[in-house]
């Protein structure tokens, strides 16, 4: 029995000394598959800190919401059993209800007008907000702008929107919106959505396209309209007692690899968007550009009064003084 005990002990030993030697392992998680920008990044972010900590940090990544979605993440990172995450900023509404301005449908008219809001004062100031949850901001990688799917026919206009059953995420702005098109939205869980589109829970849904791709919801919905009424960003964060838990130079390491990462996940996503789009048509998706923008613009603008009647227009005027 001794020598099972002495046997054991030595292969632990061993065990241990073969291992690299990381004082930090840090889990970050986040709820797309393999095949998504997401993980491209994730990828990136660890191969990075891993080179630039010079092996004092190691990064394990969890993908395709093996942590739990992005609500459960963002309470699994506050509690310190994830250590980063990067989730949808939708989700961050019910904590700091102003971030949801960033989220209202055509508040940003292009991709670098978001970067330069989200990169600016105005999108620090959210960040650092979520000190006072326990969490530290790391920035915006995207999404995309959403745009529309459905199994009925191309949307063109407002009207070809009328009786969708919609599925949202959990964006009031974007619930709303749907509201005021005549269809009729229904929030589901995108883990979920598959098969709520494939069982006829639903017949719509909207997301950047590479969601759109990653999650093969071509296999349950024809029609794709590139109606990119909303930008959607999503946040890179870390539990901030871990990241005070570094040393200054391993910090530096984690913030700067961050800004790293959101770049170059940004450019990948603007870079591959007509290859994904292409692909969708590949298998077999009907693709429509021809949306007429300024007249769901008309029709959905007054989303952003009840956006103002719940929460100020503090937010809103900040982000548009910062777009000039």
């Amino acid at each position: 029995m001794k020598s099972l005990f002495k046997i054991a002990g030595l292969t632990a030993t061993l065990l241990l000394s073969s291992a690299p030697g990381y004082a930090t392992t840090l889990k970050l998680a986040h709820a797309a598959p393999k095949s998504d920008l997401q993980q491209d990044m994730s990828l990136f972010f660890k191969k990075e800190v891993e080179a630039r900590s010079h092996g004092s940090i190691k990064v394990n990544i969890f993908p395709q919401g093996q942590l739990g979605n992005d609500k459960q993440m963002i309470d699994g990172t506050r509690a310190g059993i994830i250590d980063i995450s990067m989730v949808g900023l939708n989700n961050w509404s019910g904590l700091l209800p102003a971030s949801a301005a960033f989220t209202l449908p055509y508040i940003f008219p292009d991709r670098q007008t978001a970067y330069k809001v989200l990169d600016g004062p105005v999108g620090k100031e959210v960040l650092t907000s979520m000190e006072k949850f326990g969490i530290k901001g790391l920035g915006y990688p995207e999404n995309g702008y959403r745009n529309m799917t459905n199994n009925r026919g191309p949307i063109r206009k407002p009207e070809d929107v009328a009786g969708l059953r919609m599925r949202v995420n959990s964006s009031k702005a974007l619930s709303d919106m749907f509201n005021r098109l005549d269809a009729n939205p229904q929030q589901i869980p995108v883990a979920e959505l598959y098969t709520a589109l494939e069982t006829g829970v639903v017949d719509a849904q909207d997301h950047p396209i590479g969601v759109t791709l990653s999650f093969k919801f071509y296999e349950v919905q024809k029609y794709l309209s590139m109606t990119q009424h909303a930008y959607s960003p999503l946040v890179l964060t870390m539990n901030l007692r871990k990241f005070k838990k570094l040393s200054p130079s391993e910090q530096k390491v984690i913030t700067d690899v961050a800004k790293d990462a959101v770049e170059m996940q940004r450019q990948l996503s603007i870079k591959k968007e007509d290859e994904m789009i292409a692909d969708l048509e590949s298998h077999g998706m009907k693709v429509n550009r021809d949306v007429d923008g300024a007249a769901f613009q008309a029709v959905v603008k007054p989303v952003w009064n009840s956006f103002i009647k719940a929460n100020g227009d503090t937010m809103i005027n900040k982000i548009l003084s910062a777009e000039k």
